[in-house]
């Protein structure tokens, strides 16, 4: 006839489910780490300097930005030049993208052609939302379905110009003010 075992004690078993535990929690722990994104700074101006050389239309630009924000977008595409997606761009089109101190994306977009589409595009579909005036010019108000992006569209004879971003109507309508 077998020996019959002792029963463990309890601190034996806690023993035993610690041991199983702590490499289960080391290992989520190391996999569900997850690294801080790093902005990639670009130099915009050179891009600027293009855009102005060639640009049908007077280009708008933010003036006299903090140091403290950081330009992480700049594109100009010549009309029937290939764009993001190597198609030929409808229309001459600026890009560019700012991260303001809390790390917040702010895009401003312009183009001379197809004015519905760069809307489109650049507020994520939004519908309108009302108006702000700056510097005595209307600039339309945009939200996304999801109330999350706001943006500003100032449409005139020679171009569109967008700024969007996840903020209030009044951050972008600051950043605006800063356009020349």
């Amino acid at each position: 006839m077998a020996a019959r075992r002792p029963s463990p004690t309890v601190p034996q078993m806690l023993v035993a489910v610690a041991a199983l535990l702590i490499p289960v929690v080391l290992i989520y722990l190391w996999f569900s780490r997850i690294p801080e994104p790093k902005a990639t700074a670009v130099e915009w101006q050179p891009v600027v300097a293009q855009a102005r050389a060639e640009a049908p239309f007077p280009v708008l630009v933010p003036k006299d930005l903090p140091d403290t924000w950081t330009a992480v977008r700049a594109r100009w595409t010549p009309q029937g030049e290939p764009g993001l997606d190597q198609k030929p761009a409808i229309g001459n089109t600026l890009q560019l993208g700012f991260l303001n101190p809390d790390q917040i994306y702010i895009g401003l977009d312009e183009r001379d052609a197809d004015p519905q589409g760069l809307i489109r595009d650049a507020t994520r579909g939004g519908t309108a939302d009302g108006e702000s005036q700056l510097g005595g010019e209307p600039w339309q108000r945009f939200v996304s379905d999801d109330d999350r992006t706001r943006a500003l569209v100032r449409s005139g004879p020679d171009s569109t110009v967008v700024i969007s971003g996840d903020l209030p109507y009044e951050a972008l309508e600051a950043f605006a003010t800063t356009l020349g």
